[in-house]
């Protein structure tokens, strides 16, 4: 989970979440959430390396393409990979398989 930023009025860092609204329970003061989100989403590989697009990755994991009975082996290098928000947040394509989707969790920049 992220860390939520400190209170804009009075700096308390024990601010929560109330749906839409960051909330400080020093001084009440209510501000929107999105208003403190940062706009550029960071993706991490399996190290915690951060991952930009056009990176090289590498497969740690073997995964199973759903749908069909081939299996993306470990060690399978992907190359050009563009990130998307969402559960899979890696778009690809990889030889012999084709476009597909992949969780970041499961590769590791090459």
């Amino acid at each position: 989970m992220s860390e939520l930023p400190p209170c804009p009025q009075c700096e308390c860092p024990y601010t929560y979440e109330d749906g839409p609204l960051l909330i400080c329970p020093e001084c009440a003061h209510e501000w929107p959430a999105a208003a403190a989100a940062d706009a550029t989403p960071v993706w991490r590989d399996a190290n915690g390396t951060e991952l930009v697009d056009g990176d090289s990755v590498t497969v740690i994991k073997d995964l199973k393409v759903k749908g069909s009975s081939f299996v993306v082996k470990v060690g399978t290098k992907v190359k050009n990979i563009r990130l998307v928000e969402g559960d899979h947040d890696i778009d690809c394509r990889i030889e012999g398989v084709g476009a597909m989707q992949l969780k970041s969790e499961f590769v590791k920049k090459a």
